[in-house]
């Protein structure tokens, strides 16, 4: 039997990829994509439903499926303050987890990030941390977070820094002290979540590092 994915982020870098992923795999015959604007892809498989993530409780109908993936997240710069970038980083990802643990769905798989930590001085990383652990408190039979570091691919807008760092970082991340800061691509960490949503037996578990890399 085929699974239902859901998935919210999908035009992101890991999300993207991940959509053209899920429509190609046998094993999952429907695709949900939740989106804000209408996606230009088209799939006998896909399902695009656009919504207002302001009023997310008014679709709560729509997260039912097997395997709910959220690659969604954003930068201070692109959302304008520490409180936009917490409502897209945390709220929108928080609030359509709830739902679709009320709704049954089993599988949940988290894009976070490498050094998230709900203690962290950074608020980046304090408000990933803070979204993983109220993730484990809904009670998916199994939760899968990947935490990768620079993420490299295409986007719709231009982060100058992270150009800098994608060329930069390969050299450096060579030290052991900075390993955690290696780059990788959107295209890697999909891969990763695509395979792991079919093979993963453990309630919980984290994927970081080589365990990424080596997809």
């Amino acid at each position: 039997m085929t699974k239902t994915a859901i998935i919210i982020g999908s035009t992101g870098v890991v999300g993207s990829e991940l959509l053209t992923l899920l429509l190609q795999s046998p094993a999952f015959g429907h695709v949900i994509a939740i989106t804000r604007r209408k996606l230009d892809v088209e799939h006998t498989k896909l399902t695009n439903q656009v919504i207002d993530f302001d009023c997310l409780t008014n679709y709560c109908a729509l997260f039912k499926g097997d395997v709910f993936f959220s690659c969604l997240g954003t930068t201070k710069k692109q959302a304008g303050s520490t409180a936009a970038q917490r409502k897209v980083d945390f709220d929108y990802q928080f609030i359509p987890a709830q739902m679709a643990a009320n709704n049954a769905v089993s599988h949940y798989c988290l894009v976070s990030s490498s050094g998230a930590n709900a203690h962290s001085i950074s608020p980046y990383l304090k408000m990933k941390g803070e979204l993983e652990q109220h993730i484990k408190t809904l009670g998916f039979a199994k939760v899968s977070i990947f935490q990768p570091s620079l993420l490299m691919g295409e986007r719709n807008d231009t982060r100058i820094a992270e150009q800098i760092g994608a060329f930069v970082l390969p050299v450096i991340t060579q030290l052991p002290f900075l390993k955690r800061y290696k780059p990788i691509t959107g295209k890697q960490v999909a891969l990763k979540m695509c395979a792991v949503s079919l093979a993963q037996q453990q309630p919980l578990q984290y994927y970081v590092l080589d365990a990424l890399f080596n997809t």
